[in-house]
């Protein structure tokens, strides 16, 4: 059951009388500690009273609850809340209070007990709308911020997109699933979230905080599980040697079928693979014609186990060094193409 609109069901009777009745309490820099002890009793005795209404029940809480957090009394609010609730378990506002015990907590720097808090209130406690906002959500929201495991985060991000997609932006959530479920190695799942993502019509255009090009990062992982992948070579020595025969051979079909079919990229060393004209397509052929090519015997000093840099040489009077850029395939979605390799792209230029 969901209790809406908990502010506005207080009738003014009841706000005046908590606001009038105890005005000593309202500042902590205008009430003395004995003016504040005295309030809080006064409030805590009226508590006591057994014809209470539901509304001036939740008041009266509410204002103790106020009154220590204005003083940043986290210890006692925390004993306070935590009693009245194991107390009181009919009380229809308890996800309310161990909501603010979770935020006391949080302001203590005692976040792991914060999260035990906001996880009990999703399990154990209905949903309630507090001045507009719903405290599941609340719960969720925090719960994302703090935690730092890959499958808890999947729950709190699937929560999200089931019960509040009114309330979030749907693309980004698609986007930080699938980033979570590779973490957790669940690959058709994230492949699919990422798919989601994709299908956004804001997705070219969301601005994710952390994330400055998930579009572009995400159509390539969607673009190459839906390629072939049929240019991959089992290892960097294969690929190379094939490439270095091709050369040599001045065969332009075979350099062009080595090529990477999808993100191949051909551009100077200060631009990025992303960059919008870093992607054009062409065939090696019409850069062979009449031009001697060469290439060095050994890769470049600059490469890895995961990469490799091939200097090439009389490619064109205007950009004749080209760098051949090999890596490492890391698709783990594919166990038969992750860890081959792919001729990625060409760098123009002599290296910066």
């Amino acid at each position: 059951m969901i209790f809406k609109g908990i502010k506005t069901t207080l009738t003014a009777a009841v706000l005046f009388f908590c606001s009038a009745a105890f005005m000593g309490c309202s500042s902590k820099n205008s009430a003395s500690a004995k003016t504040y002890k005295l309030n809080q009793n006064q409030l805590e005795n009226l508590l006591k009273e057994k014809e209470l209404s539901d509304q001036t029940r939740y008041a009266i809480v509410n204002k103790i609850a106020e009154n220590m957090l204005q003083i940043k009394d986290h210890n006692s609010l925390i004993l306070f809340l935590t009693e009245w609730v194991e107390n009181n378990p009919e009380d229809m506002y308890n996800a309310y209070w161990l909501l603010m015990t979770a935020h006391a907590y949080m302001e203590t720097n005692a976040e792991p007990i914060a999260s035990y808090y906001f996880e009990k209130i999703i399990k154990n406690y209905s949903d309630l709308i507090v001045q507009g906002k719903s405290v599941h959500y609340i719960c969720l929201q925090n719960l994302i911020r703090l935690s730092k495991n890959p499958t808890n985060k999947i729950s709190y991000y699937n929560q999200l997109l089931t019960r509040f997609p009114k309330e979030v932006s749907i693309t980004e959530l698609y986007e930080r699933l699938g980033i979570e479920y590779e973490k957790v190695g669940e690959w058709d799942k994230a492949i699919k979230s990422y798919q989601l993502f994709l299908e956004q019509d804001d997705a070219a255009t969301i601005q994710i905080p952390g994330l400055p090009d998930a579009y572009q990062n995400t159509k390539r992982i969607i673009d190459f599980n839906n390629s072939p992948k049929d240019w991959t070579f089992e290892s960097c020595d294969a690929l190379v040697a094939a490439v270095k025969k091709a050369i040599s051979t001045y065969n332009s079909s075979a350099l062009d079928r080595y090529r990477s079919k999808v993100n191949f990229f051909a551009m100077s060393w200060r631009q990025e693979e992303t960059d919008a004209n870093a992607q054009e397509s062409f065939s090696m052929r019409s850069f062979m014609n009449s031009n001697r090519i060469r290439y060095d015997a050994e890769l470049d000093e600059m490469s890895s186990p995961t990469e490799g840099y091939l200097r090439t040489y009389g490619w064109s009077q205007y950009i004749n060094t080209w760098y051949l850029y090999f890596r490492k395939v890391n698709f783990p979605a594919d166990p038969d193409i992750h860890g081959r390799w792919e001729w990625a792209g060409i760098y123009f230029g002599e290296k910066l």
